[in-house]
């Protein structure tokens, strides 16, 4: 709890990634990745509760050894690869409150894709959407300028075009306005933005900018990639 603001994290985990399968209990730096939000999770005391989001036991037990319970199943239609945060989010805080049988005042969601993330991170972004009164706050990196939009390209019937037609006015990078892409490392919602606005996308919503270089989890690349980040990290600690 913030002040008199009631807590909630959730983790959503489902199983059935299609890229990696159980994608969310593959390990990173030892652990599987459920598990490593876990670790951040416990490192937060004003976190009231933390709960994963799945359909699959396996992963609930995973959660649950790690500190995150798991006290319901997502229903099997809101466990597809077309499911929106929103329905995940907006059903795990039904859910709980019904469990619960409390009102929840901020929502957190920690992806396990994210293994990077630390205790800092996500208390920076609660400790944003709260300050500044924000409806939500995403954490979010720069995306590099080689994958800037306006340089980007589309190919149809093997023609090769712009994918947006500005983009063959950019000659140097300098011209370009830099852009940001989620990192999937802290996302806090307030109850009212997701019950009334019904979305996770507020009508204001602020970016808390993370400059270190984060690892994403999509393909069996990136986890190689995670495991060579920590290795970095752990020998400049050292």
């Amino acid at each position: 709890m913030i002040g008199n603001k009631r807590i909630l994290a959730v983790v959503p985990a489902r199983g059935g990634s299609k890229g990696i399968p159980l994608k969310n209990i593959q390990t990173v730096n030892g652990r599987p990745m459920v598990a490593l939000v876990g670790d951040v999770v416990s490192q937060i005391p004003e976190i009231d509760r933390a709960v994963v989001s799945t359909d699959h036991d396996e992963i609930a037990r995973i959660a649950e050894e790690s500190g995150v319970d798991a006290p319901f199943r997502r229903p099997e239609e809101l466990s597809g690869d077309r499911i929106s945060d929103y329905q995940v989010m907006s059903h795990a805080l039904a859910t709980m409150e019904d469990i619960d049988q409390i009102q929840y005042d901020i929502i957190l969601m920690l992806q396990p894709t994210s293994p990077m993330r630390t205790a800092k991170h996500v208390t920076d972004c609660m400790e944003m959407l709260i300050k500044g009164n924000w409806d939500a706050v995403w954490s979010v990196s720069e995306t590099d300028s080689k994958g800037h939009p306006l340089k980007q390209l589309t190919i149809d019937d093997n023609e090769l075009a712009f994918y947006d037609p500005d983009g063959a006015n950019i000659i140097a990078r300098q011209q370009l306005t830099p852009v940001y892409h989620r990192n999937g490392v802290a996302y806090a919602f307030t109850r009212e933005c997701l019950v009334n606005q019904k979305t996770i996308l507020g009508k204001r919503t602020g970016a808390q900018v993370i400059n270190e270089t984060m690892a994403n989890i999509d393909t069996p690349y990136d986890l190689l990639l995670a495991d060579f980040m920590f290795a970095q990290k752990d020998s400049s600690d050292a």
